[in-house]
């Protein structure tokens, strides 16, 4: 498979990124992943580089996005930040992503057993980690709401919801981005990969 160019990027519409991604996810979860020669993508991306989508996603070593989307070099944008959370630098990173670069796709991807958001349910403080974790608290008060233990079935409806926070606050927190979804030119989703079966569920 030959890197993305300029015009393969155009031709790529948010629907059809989504689509890239889950039938990447299928290649993967049945070991057909696609032929490509990496050293020829490098060759073909040394001058410029045309990627379809920019992933929001933890820096869990079970969820290396190009892999369980079976992507190649220059295919995707890939931010990672535990607990897949969302600050200023984030969003500028995923601004350049979109309205420089021309990526059509925007997925918080968030995991099964994520350690960031159940370090955030327990309440945990160490060094810079508890600043990062008051990120995610939003989503563990919404869902312990209604919630009163901290099983580690409440644990996957916090990691849920915590995607769906971050996805609200690149729309509050980005104009730019808010814009060019409302346009039509991107589309910003959330999903959860599972660490059990390296399946996505997309919400």
């Amino acid at each position: 498979m030959k890197a993305l160019t300029k015009i393969t990027q155009g031709e790529i519409s948010p629907d059809k990124a989504i689509n890239l991604l889950k039938e990447g996810n299928a290649r993967f979860i049945q070991t057909k992943q696609a032929s490509r020669d990496l050293l020829d993508q490098v060759n073909d991306t040394s001058n410029g580089q045309f990627p379809y989508a920019v992933l929001l996603s933890c820096i869990d070593s079970r969820v290396p996005a190009e892999l369980v989307f079976d992507q190649g070099i220059g295919d995707i944008f890939n931010v990672r930040v535990a607990g897949n959370i969302v600050n200023e630098d984030i969003l500028g990173s995923i601004e350049y992503s979109c309205k420089v670069a021309g990526s059509k796709l925007v997925l918080v991807l968030g995991h099964s057993s994520c350690g960031a958001v159940t370090a955030a349910c327990k309440k945990v403080e160490l060094g810079n980690i508890t600043h990062l974790l008051a990120k995610i608290t939003p989503a563990v008060d919404k869902i312990s709401a209604t919630n009163s233990d901290m099983s580690a079935a409440t644990i996957e409806l916090v990691i849920e919801e915590n995607v769906k926070m971050s996805i609200e606050n690149i729309r509050a927190q980005s104009p730019i981005l808010a814009e060019m979804e409302k346009a039509g030119e991107i589309k910003i989703i959330g999903g959860i990969y599972s660490v059990a079966t390296g399946k996505v569920e997309f919400l």
